[in-house]
């Protein structure tokens, strides 16, 4: 069911948080695209942020929205998405029980800085919490500064030595792990309600 949240900014104005569906894939797969342009423009080619097609992303996120293996969250401005979260369990192996993961969280660059990643968080962080979760990790590109500044700002810590490389886009990569403890219903991201101006987040 949806669910209205308060004004983020006057620039952004009222907008709702609701459970994602297949059609909204293509949405989905925009906004990511989108993000990664913005936001990987220092870390990945150009030849390869531009050859990213928003058909083959959506064909991806059509077929986990309908596997549900994860639950997908959408903030909409009238029909319009302007950014999504992913959370489920923890997939590392090593992981214990009880702890969730944000699987994927992105906003669109036209709104970062006026709360949609916020909001989008803090509900992931609840219903992670009400499902059992007592910590929630996530992985971040290492040279992505502004995303780790935004997870830290939101209560996550760096990982010491959980450093992996892997291919993207033909460049080596590395990603690193965030944890944050002691989640609860009460502990949300702040603030949810932020000044309409770009911060130096990608959410």
């Amino acid at each position: 069911m949806a669910a209205s949240l308060p004004p983020l900014c006057a620039a952004l104005g009222v907008v709702q948080l609701a459970s994602a569906n297949p059609e909204d894939a293509p949405a989905i797969a925009s906004v990511h695209i989108r993000s990664w342009q913005v936001a990987y423009e220092h870390i990945l080619t150009a030849e390869y942020l531009a050859s990213l097609s928003v058909e083959a992303r959506a064909a991806r996120w059509r077929e986990i929205l309908l596997k549900q293996e994860s639950t997908t969250l959408v903030v909409r401005q009238g029909t319009q998405v302007l950014g999504f979260v992913s959370h489920g369990q923890c997939r590392d192996k090593d992981a214990p029980t009880d702890q969730g993961e944000i699987w994927a969280l992105y906003a669109d660059p036209s709104v970062w800085g006026q709360g949609a990643g916020r909001n989008l968080l803090n509900r992931a962080l609840e219903e992670l919490h009400a499902r059992g979760s007592r910590t929630v990790s996530l992985w971040v590109l290492s040279k992505n500064s502004r995303g780790r500044a935004f997870y830290e700002a939101c209560g996550f810590k760096c990982v010491p030595g959980s450093e992996k490389v892997f291919e993207l886009g033909g460049l080596q990569v590395e990603e690193v792990k965030y944890l944050r403890g002691s989640v609860n219903s009460n502990v949300i991201c702040q603030p949810t309600l932020v000044a309409c101006n770009k911060e130096n987040n990608n959410a």
